[in-house]
């Protein structure tokens, strides 16, 4: 390993934009608004944004060395969970089916926006279908499930009738309130640092790019995808990458080590073991740049690296990310971890090659 790198970077920027990303409704499958903010932040690095037929963002980074022909990719997703309408009821409330992977827990009590098809945002309120404790025996006791929920909307509707003349129809997508604070502390906690927090630290370090005038060693390609939380946001990835980072929140909980000031370095999840090479050197530069972190596994996760490689592409791959607490709930993590991840993805792409 050569000398510390030990950047710089620009905190205040990489934090606000992770706030203007939490504050910015982005359900899989719903990222239209989400992208053009995108495009708009890589064009102020004087960057441009090529999108995929499917919605996905990728931004080339030219390497320095002209005689590496390797391409690594790093990805981070913009999509997050939410719902969509599955049916209307005859009271006026709305059944809805959920967009990745949360327990129905997680949601009751939430706000919420149903965005319609003609451009309209309602306001809406997630309930059990017995919401109140003054009314029915069983509201503590209900199952948390599909059938027992219900969206509550903030409008005058007595009826089918009354939403639908709304613009309110199936299909139509619901966003959660992220309800995000930046604490005095540090702390960050918000729904949907699943992947936010990565987006904003892989931004993080192309500005520290743009500001030092520095270039990676190799090319680089920021894949930020759109439906990693239904499972196929990295499934199509260009031919000339051969290594991948994926960039994603790391789990905590049970006999696992990652803390919310840590970057997360996982070394096999769900999908089986990551590039033991690849995470190898980033073990190694995360303790050269004396950064805070823990090696994990988690058996509940997949990554976007999962889905190149089960796309068919032929890469290695390797799986790092801040440490996040209550994932897909109400999450909670510190910017130091936002940060550390920011400055190890910028130690392996300026880190010569052997």
């Amino acid at each position: 390993m050569g000398t510390p790198l030990k950047p710089n970077l620009d905190r205040p920027y990489t934090i606000q934009l992770l706030e203007k990303l939490l504050f910015t409704p982005s359900p899989s499958g719903f990222c239209m608004q989400i992208m053009r903010l995108i495009q708009e932040e890589a064009s102020k690095l004087g960057l441009s944004l090529e999108f995929t037929p499917k919605g996905n963002g990728i931004i080339t980074i030219p390497g320095s060395n002209p005689k590496e022909n390797e391409v690594i990719a790093l990805t981070a997703h913009v999509d997050t969970l939410g719902a969509m309408v599955r049916s209307i009821k005859s009271n006026g409330t709305i059944r809805f089916t959920p967009v990745g992977g949360y327990a129905m827990h997680s949601v009751e009590g939430e706000y919420c926006l149903i965005h319609t098809r003609n451009g309209r945002a309602y306001d809406g309120t997630v309930l059990t279908t017995k919401p109140s404790v003054h009314v029915f025996t069983d509201a503590r006791d209900l199952k948390r499930e599909e059938a027992n929920m219900e969206i509550r909307i903030d409008e005058t509707v007595k009826s089918k009738d009354d939403v639908l003349k709304l613009g309110i129809g199936v299909g139509d997508f619901i966003s959660w309130d992220a309800r995000t604070r930046v604490l005095p502390s540090g702390f960050i906690k918000s729904r949907h640092l699943d992947d936010k927090a990565s987006v904003a630290a892989i931004f993080g370090l192309m500005k520290w790019l743009k500001d030092e005038g520095k270039q990676p060693v190799r090319t680089v390609k920021i894949i930020i995808s759109t439906y990693e939380e239904v499972g196929h946001g990295s499934s199509y990835i260009p031919q000339d990458i051969t290594e991948m980072i994926a960039v994603d929140m790391g789990a905590m909980g049970d006999d696992l080590s990652t803390t919310e000031y840590d970057v997360s370095i996982c070394a096999k999840d769900s999908t089986g073991p990551y590039d033991y090479l690849m995470t190898s050197a980033l073990i190694d530069l995360a303790k050269r740049e004396e950064l805070p972190y823990a090696v994990d596994i988690y058996p509940h996760y997949g990554s976007d690296a999962s889905a190149a490689m089960h796309g068919g592409s032929n890469i290695k791959a390797a799986l790092i990310g801040p440490g996040v607490h209550a994932s897909h709930s109400m999450e909670r993590t510190h910017s130091n971890a936002v940060m550390n991840t920011a400055a190890l993805l910028l130690a392996y792409i300026m880190e010569p090659r052997a």
